[in-house]
């Protein structure tokens, strides 16, 4: 007390006395020192003996109370001080009074470090000394007010930025910076009042403090307040949607909490701006910041449940203060390579919020220069051990990310058409739409990025993914000429015949070429036509893959009739040829491209062309047996081509045809073949409504026809049981026969799985929040990078005969049983041959040569065993 005494009559008697350029010297260095001594005492003091304070112990509580006395009067000492300064000083040069920021500081952060952990230095007796915190905190507060008055009138020199004027502003900035830390759950408005202070006084003396403020710790701090503000206005929001009665006092406090968040934003937007070219190391924490609030708003999956009211007001108010803060950072390329980063790992909840940033960049990037969107949509090595990745592909990888948000489906805010009411759109519709905004405002220079990132996403795994690229590349082509069009086609063409087997690349690569011939013109058909001959067999593969529907009708028919008569050319080729399964993928091209003629063309087929197909058909069935086909799968896609063929002329069938086909597949499907060959027999059995069997093979066929509904019912496949009950329901209303119809149905299982499916009942009661619950679980469950194929794997495809497989995709065993399969199945055709013609001159000498040669295999398997 005697200390605090002198201290007062010091700043009160003599003080006002003293020359205001020696205060430092005579003053300030000498008393300052050690009433920060005093006061760090004093703390000690009172946060040891705290924990003895009780209501009986008036000993200690006297002592307390005392110590806090004493420090709201030493604070009130300090504030003389500093209100000295100011009165007596228009300008302030820091340098004559630098001992007196830094020690006010010190007794404020202490002070409000106090204040702040009170709950926990006096446990439960606080309120025994809860009036003297109370104006301890009060004091502190009108110190720290008045200091910063102090502060806003220093003057520094804006051509000198090395000395100790810049040091001790810089000093005084950061330990404001670490009060905030301190205050920001205690006073809002106080907390607020700082910040605003020290991102004036940043921008005051910004052209001497530039190079040595930690603008990391700043811009981390104010992303932390951002973030803190954002989670307090979701919680209120929370609280009143799950409150009937709605809390005026409440909503208040959330409208302050929300101008609060606009605050912190705007101070992060303006700080920002001005000092850019400094934020190299704060990307990272800027990128995080716009990923986790937008995880937290609607429409994320991991968004808090908020009114729409509430919704609409956060994001007016405060989202809407993001957006300049992106176009801020658009032209910085550290920002550009935290956000394109190759090897960005996020976690499930933010992989949405990072697609739509993409989105957004991509919306801003057109009105920017050349060499920005150069900079954006190019990849480039940035160091041996980093890359960046194009925007363009890391919006299609970044979506393929989003599976959880697809399947559900979310819902964004539409494009506003003129005239039109804004319609909710899903994911998948909000990226294409803006993907093709910025295709069309392309610039030139950058076509081939755009190609390569269409092509690579067309070529993804995931099939959504090849789907947006396609829907992309289908506008290329209609906003694009038509000479744009035939170059793309030609070049999808060319990589089809140059795709080493099937491979779901190849599937990809057969959808976008039908999808792009519709948008050809006619002359530019013309010359595809002269260009990939449907005349030449070679070139069957990509006739199979085009609608003919997309040919004006004379150019129709003419395409049709020749690759019909080329695809039966090959077919009887191969019927005269050896029958090896090395020659089935010419077979198979073949039969894919009549197929496609028949579906897209049939009425430019004469009868003749039909009878041929029907015959060559029939023929090649009679190759087909149960264990050729569940041995080897080039023989399964024949089989799958062979059935939808047969259907589609279903009513010009031979009865005995038809009963061997459904003989065939009643023994196929009891030996559960693969899903694909099930959805082919389907496809085959559900055209069979359309026909009235003949009374005598109607006892070999209707039975066979109910077995194999009644097995393909009971499949546990969803994707097959769906469509074995639309197959069943199709059949049922088309069928003469509906006796089979109850016979299908072998269980009472299997007959309320069909009337569930017939009343549109059955399916499981979900509230809206557990159908997020679950697709947030599954997308956490099954999400992951999806594995890059490799050349090898790419050249090999699973529907290759199992002897030209890589040797590395089967253990050993397994491939000599597939070996063995293939030879006994071989012979099976053979002896199938002899029965129905005589043997060729040339048979008889090249069984001799096998026999030779398996006595030599035997041979070397006996010398294995010794």
């Amino acid at each position: 007390m005697e200390h605090i005494q002198i201290l007062k009559i010091i700043v009160e008697m003599f003080l006002p006395h003293m020359n205001h350029l020696t205060l430092e010297q005579t003053f300030f260095s000498q008393v300052l020192p050690k009433t920060v001594k005093l006061f760090d005492d004093m703390m000690y003091e009172l946060t040891s003996q705290a924990r003895g304070l009780s209501s009986q112990n008036l000993e200690i509580q006297t002592t307390l109370r005392n110590i806090l006395q004493t420090m709201v009067q030493l604070l009130g000492a300090l504030t003389g001080c500093v209100q000295h300064v100011c009165a007596t000083q228009e300008s302030i040069v820091l340098e004559n009074i630098h001992s007196l920021p830094s020690s006010v500081i010190h007794v404020i952060k202490s002070t409000f470090v106090h204040c702040k952990n009170s709950e926990s230095v006096y446990s439960g007796r606080l309120h025994l000394v809860s009036d003297l915190l109370q104006a301890l905190f009060k004091e502190a507060y009108s110190l720290q007010k008045q200091l910063m008055e102090l502060l806003d009138m220093v003057c520094m020199d804006p051509l000198v930025d090395e000395n100790d004027d810049v040091l001790n502003m810089v000093i005084v900035i950061h330990s404001l910076l670490e009060i905030c830390s301190v205050i920001s759950s205690m006073d809002h408005a106080f907390h607020a009042n700082t910040w605003k202070f020290i991102i004036k006084q940043s921008l005051k003396h910004q052209s001497v403090i530039k190079s040595q403020l930690k603008h990391k710790n700043i811009i981390t701090s104010l992303c932390e307040d951002v973030l803190f503000s954002f989670h307090s206005c979701l919680q209120l929001a929370e609280q009143m949607a799950h409150s009937d009665a709605q809390d005026s006092a409440d909503y208040r406090l959330f409208q302050k909490t929300v101008k609060l968040c606009r605050f912190f934003a705007n101070s992060l937007l303006h700080y920002a701006k001005e000092f850019l070219p400094f934020l190299s190391d704060s990307c990272c924490t800027l990128h995080q910041l716009y990923l986790q609030i937008h995880s937290k708003f609607p429409p994320s999956l991991y968004a808090a449940r908020v009114s729409k009211a509430q919704q609409e007001e956060m994001a007016s108010t405060f989202l809407v203060t993001l957006d300049p803060l992106i176009s801020q950072l658009l032209t910085f390329q550290p920002f550009l390579q935290v956000v394109l980063d190759s090897k960005l790992e996020l976690p499930c909840e933010l992989q949405f919020p990072q697609c739509l940033l993409l989105v957004v960049i991509m919306d801003k990037l057109p009105a920017q220069p050349e060499d920005v969107q150069t900079l954006w949509c190019t990849e480039s090595q940035v160091s041996e051990t980093t890359t960046r990745v194009s925007l363009l592909r890391a919006i299609f990888s970044s979506f393929e990310q989003c599976s959880g948000e697809l399947s559900l489906p979310v819902h964004l805010q539409g494009v506003r058409s003129q005239g039109q009411a804004e319609v909710a759109v899903t994911l998948y519709q909000h990226v294409c739409v803006h993907l093709c905004a910025f295709i069309a405002s392309f610039h030139p220079s950058l076509f081939p990025e755009l190609d390569a990132a269409l092509l690579n996403a067309v070529l993804s795994a995931n099939m959504i993914t090849s789907l947006l690229a396609m829907d992309a590349w289908c506008f290329l082509a209609r906003y694009g000429s038509a000479e744009l069009c035939a170059h793309h086609v030609t070049i999808v063409a060319h990589l089809i015949k140059s795709c080493p087997g099937e491979c779901y690349q190849l599937t990809n690569l057969s959808v976008l070429l039908r999808r792009l011939f519709f948008f050809m013109a006619p002359p530019q058909q013309v010359e595809f036509i002269q260009k990939f001959s449907p005349k030449e067999a070679e070139n069957l593969p990509l006739w199979q893959c085009i609608s003919f529907r997309a040919l004006p009708a004379e150019l129709r028919k003419q395409t049709a009739h020749e690759v019909t008569r080329v695809g039966i050319a090959q077919c009887k080729k191969w019927l005269s040829g050896t029958h090896t399964l090395g020659e089935l993928e010419s077979l198979i091209a073949a039969l894919s491209a009549l197929l496609a003629v028949c579906s897209s063309a049939s009425e430019a087929l004469d009868t003749g062309q039909q009878t041929a197909v029907v015959e060559v058909g029939s023929q090649l069935w009679a190759f087909l047996n149960v264990k050729l086909v569940i041995g080897q799968p080039y023989v399964q896609q024949t089989l799958n081509l062979l059935l939808p063929l047969l259907g589609f002329f279903i009513q010009t069938l031979d009865p005995q045809l038809i009963q061997q086909v459904v003989t065939l597949q009643t023994s196929l499907l009891r030996l559960e073949p693969p899903d694909h060959v099930c959805l082919a027999v389907l496809d085959f059995v559900c055209s069979l409504g359309k026909l009235f069997i003949p009374q005598a093979i109607q006892d070999k066929i209707l039975p066979n026809l109910s077995s194999m509904f009644a097995l393909l019912l009971t499949d546990r496949n969803w994707l097959l049981e769906q469509h074995t009950l639309e197959a069943f329901t199709q059949f049922a209303e088309g069928t003469n026969h509906e006796e089979i119809v109850p016979q299908c149905l072998s269980s009472e299982e299997t007959k309320n799985k069909v009337v569930s499916f017939l009343e549109k009942t059955g399916f499981v009661d979900e509230t809206a929040a557990a159908r997020v619950e679950r697709v947030k679980k599954e997308k956490g469950i099954f999400w992951e990078p999806f594995a890059k194929v490799t050349v090898e794997e790419a050249k090999w495809s699973s529907s290759q005969p199992y002897a030209k497989r890589a040797r590395h995709e089967l253990p050993l065993e397994e491939e000599y049983r597939s070996a063995v399969q293939a030879a006994t199945g071989a012979l099976e055709t053979v002896e199938l041959l002899l029965q129905k013609s005589p043997a060729p001159d040339w048979l008889l000498m090249k069984m001799e040569t096998l026999q030779e040669r398996i006595d030599k295999l035997k041979r070397r398997v006996l010398e294995g065993e010794t």
